[in-house]
């Protein structure tokens, strides 16, 4: 059955995703619709441009109209949803695109640039003979022959969306191409990296400018893609014969690419030369950092190299804005702990400690917070290690031991530049932890960070220090204890029944659980689906653990000679902290995130 405007139209009107007043809108306008939309690509053949023009389909005028829908999550009819409809109608399989499981060589070396854009299709993968296909239009039988006589074996077609198949092609081919032409300039014999003799060609200028060019698209391609993704971190790591691109997602490593290993010193140039690392200086250690525009914006990337075994291993830390600077009552805090913190950080002076193990969410919290509190009335300073977002109301200073500005230092500086407001990166040693109590004490709201694994523990990791309890009773306003859950996809969630005794072991009370009809209880979970990559979950979400001072607790931290821990935790409980665990739980209960969650975040 060919796809044509009028079986489109009707197919989404006998399902009710428009009305057939719309449907004549539709055809009214579709004329004047087509000729705004056309698109055009062009492609380097052999060095010489060649157009590509692609027909604009009913689907493509029906998106742009922006109809409203109740079945998707941003309320309007998307190309998704109606390429979705029409592929069950045809009787074909829908199927989104999830760049992470593709193959590089698989989608570039099977099938021509240019038939691919010509005709939007991408082979995916190849299973038991037969070569799979993505499409926007499958009914192209005449499309399916021509790539069965290329490759040699059955094709098995799936029809996606043209958003879809278009990105992959333009990035995966523009990734490739970048790729080899850099790897057949960069290859050169291998030899031990112990070896006194290092063989080099010398390249002419025209080559250099080549080189710089190709590298440049591979680096530039590869921070697109990862922002992309919502990737918080890229690893370029060397192997022996070969280098690794892996990213980290919601928390999760994913091996990206495997290239040759003769483009990796090229890169990692390139990635030095972008963030001002010395180029020459392989031995060491080195910090950076690289701002660039993605979408209109300003993204900073936190670069780290480190000599390993088979060369110098790269790690890019991203930082988006939008994810750095949130509003705080979107990290994840209840009703009763937003209420709490928002009371902390309102205060004139003290200290307020965030802990939690790296990678749980603490610049986050600290970063929205200064954000929440920023007035023109108040001057914000901040000490860090290195800077983590540059923002411009702040007074930010980097800690550089090598110039003697270290965290226990500028404090002292800074106490003499009129601040309201301090934020201390990281209490790691007792003289940083001393001074920041003397700014707490003198009249300034102090936060920084411990490494500790909940609040209350915070206060035993101070008295080690060497700060006086009394002290701390002074000067402490409140500990909060974090970490990261992942949030369940909502594009797949769905119920997950529970036994009761698994509940219950797990300290939920079940009354707030929902009931199955067997007698045990409802949860949710995600399925898997293309928009989480099969994972399930989707983006994460803080739980939080916030363990407010007041004059019992203050006496109670005081009064002992020792970091009792436990007697602390009972306290605080029994004046309604709510623990990690029973953050995670309510969080569990409400269909926010699942019951493995809870259990690998918070040794359940």
């Amino acid at each position: 059955m060919k796809l044509s405007d009028h079986h489109i139209l009707k197919i989404l009107e006998d399902n009710q995703y428009i009305t057939t007043s719309q449907r004549r809108d539709i055809l009214k306008q579709s004329n004047e619709i087509k000729k705004t939309l056309k698109q055009v690509h062009t492609v380097n053949i052999g060095g010489v441009p060649k157009e590509i023009e692609h027909p604009v389909t009913m689907i493509d005028i029906v998106v742009s109209m922006g109809f409203s829908s109740d079945t998707t999550v941003s309320g309007i009819l998307d190309e998704e949803e109606i390429v979705k409809l029409v592929a069950d109608q045809m009787g074909f399989e829908y199927k989104r695109i999830d760049p992470l499981k593709l193959e590089l060589e698989l989608v570039t070396k099977t099938i021509p640039h240019v038939f691919a854009l010509k005709h939007l299709v991408v082979p995916i993968n190849k299973r038991e003979g037969r070569l799979e296909v993505v499409m926007h239009n499958p009914s192209e039988t005449e499309v399916i022959e021509d790539i069965k006589r290329v490759v040699g074996m059955d094709i098995r077609p799936y029809m996606g969306t043209r958003q879809d198949i278009l990105k992959t092609v333009r990035e995966f081919f523009g990734f490739k191409i970048s790729i080899t032409a850099a790897e057949n300039q960069f290859s050169r014999p291998a030899f031990d990296l112990g070896n006194l003799e290092q063989y080099t060609n010398l390249a002419s200028l025209n080559e250099l400018h080549t080189n710089e060019a190709h590298i440049k698209n591979a680096v530039d391609y590869l921070f697109r893609y990862a922002l992309d993704q919502r990737a918080s971190d890229i690893h370029i790591e060397p192997r022996r014969k070969k280098m690794l691109i892996r990213m980290r997602i919601d928390g999760i490593l994913h091996t990206i690419y495997t290239l040759p290993r003769a483009l990796h010193a090229a890169m990692t140039s390139r990635i030095k030369t972008l963030s001002r690392l010395d180029i020459a200086e392989k031995r060491r250690p080195q910090d950076g950092r690289i701002k660039l525009s993605h979408e209109k914006i300003d993204v900073e990337i936190r670069v780290s190299t480190i000599p390993v075994a088979f060369g110098e291993k790269t790690v890019l830390r991203l930082l988006d804005p939008a994810v750095i600077f949130q509003d705080i009552k979107k990290l994840g805090f209840l009703k009763t702990d937003l209420k709490r913190y928002q009371e902390l950080i309102q205060k004139p002076h003290g200290i307020i400690l965030v802990t939690g193990p790296t990678g749980s969410g603490k610049s986050t919290t600290l970063y929205s917070t200064l954000g929440r509190i920023d007035t023109s009335e108040k001057n914000i300073t901040t000490i860090e290690d290195p800077i983590e977002m540059v923002h411009e109301n702040f007074n930010q200073i980097a800690v550089q031991p090598v110039l003697g500005i270290t965290f226990a230092s500028i404090i002292r500086n800074i106490l003499r530049q009129d601040p309201d407001i301090i934020m201390v990166g990281e209490m790691r040693d007792t003289e940083t932890a001393e001074n920041g109590i003397q700014a707490a004490l003198t009249g300034h709201l102090v936060l920084s960070t411990l490494h500790t694994n909940d609040a209350p523990s915070s206060i035993a990791r101070l008295i080690n220090l060497g700060i006086k309890s009394y002290l701390i009773a002074e000067s402490v306003l409140g500990i909060v204890a974090q970490r990261l859950v992942r949030k369940i996809c909502p594009y797949c969630i769905q119920d997950d029944i529970v036994e009761k005794s698994f509940l219950e072991s797990m300290g939920v009370r079940v009354e707030k659980c929902h009931p199955s009809t067997d007698g045990n209880f409802v949860l949710k979970k995600g399925k898997g689906c293309a928009k989480c990559r099969g994972t399930g979950f989707l983006g994460r979400i803080g739980i939080f653990e916030v363990m407010p001072f007041d004059r019992e607790i203050g006496s109670f931290i005081a009064s002992s000679k020792d970091a009792n821990t436990l007697s602390l935790r009972n306290l605080a409980i029994k004046k309604g902290m709510r623990t990690l665990r029973q953050d995670a739980v309510h969080k569990m209960i409400k269909g926010i995130t699942t019951y493995q969650e809870v259990a690998r975040i918070t040794d359940i």
